[in-house]
């Protein structure tokens, strides 16, 4: 959708008795504009009415939409009368064309079985930059938020530009990302972390043995009914529709560097630097310097992009192209999140 003006189409509905499909004889039209007009990085619609079938909306113009995905990075649809979790539903699921419902470290929003609660992090702590599932063996295309209640203060999901990105880092440090990849390392360990169980919905662990072999990833079984996991695979990437070089990782979020220092130094007291519930190294086994993460760290906010979530607000995200985090916050704050587009390491490659 090029244009900043693009037009609804869809058939009348029920008068009055819901809200209103969006026609080209009514012409009802929906604005967009980059959110800030110095970056070509996300870019915000709103209704110039208020009878806007937004699902309608977005089916019709789902092709348009799309290409301006892949131009922006990240699209926020704002005013449009979203109120629950079954509205949003309907919007991803006209974008997407099928939602992903087999996702194992995020609980579900309710009855819905593709909708999911944010993160449950500690409101004090915030979350990382990150691609989503970008360290396991697929990851969805798509990723969108909608939210369902603001927080009183902060709470913000901040986004990066993964193609833009790559143009800050220290070459160097990117070149080693670029060439050597990155190792996951995560062990599962029952109160800790989401369990194993939880995350490869199986109480079988040959099935979760079976999974793993099938993901190429390299497993083995703890004391105390854990599980470790090893998997190597990218930390630059190749976007499979634009062609865009990405950083497309999770190395914030398993770092133990970026963990706060009395974390940290709890965690390596109690499991040790093996047992970690979560870790990462270059590709080759080696470690990434804790210089290269504090670079990392200042790279990605100085060229964060975030705005103040409005009770109602869908942001569509390409999960290649774009990273994202979450800010800390107070009072209560809820954001739901829908998946699709799955994507595979070989089908990248």
């Amino acid at each position: 959708m090029n244009e900043s003006i693009s037009r609804g189409l869809g058939p009348r509905g029920l008068g009055d008795m819901r809200r209103k499909a969006v026609s080209l004889t009514d012409a009802p039209l929906v604005k967009s504009r980059p959110l800030n007009p110095e970056k070509k990085f996300v870019r915000i619609y709103e209704p110039t009415t208020a009878d806007v079938d937004v699902a309608d909306w977005v089916a019709h113009n789902r092709e348009s939409l799309e290409q301006d995905l892949y131009a922006y990075g990240a699209l926020l649809l704002r005013g449009f009368g979203i109120k629950s979790v079954a509205d949003f539903e309907k919007v991803a699921l006209a974008f997407y064309g099928e939602l992903y419902g087999g996702y194992g470290d995020l609980p579900r929003a309710g009855t819905s079985e593709s909708i999911y609660q944010s993160t449950p992090y500690p409101p004090d702590k915030p979350i990382l930059y990150h691609n989503e599932s970008s360290h396991l063996n697929s990851w969805p295309m798509k990723i969108s938020f909608s939210c369902m209640q603001k927080a009183q203060e902060g709470g913000a999901t901040p986004l990066l530009d993964c193609r833009d990105i790559c143009n800050h880092l220290d070459p160097v440090v990117f070149k080693k990302f670029a060439e050597k990849g990155l190792m996951y390392v995560r062990t599962f360990t029952e109160g800790i972390d989401v369990s194993w169980r939880d995350f490869f919905h199986t109480e079988d662990k040959a099935a979760v043995e079976q999974m793993c072999r099938e993901a190429e990833v390299e497993f083995d079984w703890t004391d105390r009914d854990g599980l470790r996991t090893r998997q190597i695979t990218h930390g630059v990437a190749k976007h499979p529709k634009t062609g865009d070089t990405v950083f497309f990782n999770q190395v914030q979020l398993h770092h133990i560097s970026c963990l706060d220092k009395p974390v940290r130094e709890s965690l390596l007291s109690l499991f040790g630097e093996e047992f970690l519930p979560r870790n990462v190294y270059y590709g080759d086994g080696s470690t990434i310097e804790d210089s290269v993460m504090e670079h990392i760290g200042e790279v990605f906010e100085q060229h964060a992009v975030r705005f103040d979530w409005q009770e109602g607000d869908i942001a569509l995200l390409d999960n290649m192209l774009t990273s994202h985090a979450r800010d800390t916050y107070v009072g209560p704050r809820r954001i739901v999140v829908a998946m699709g587009q799955m994507m595979s390491r070989d089908k990248l490659q």
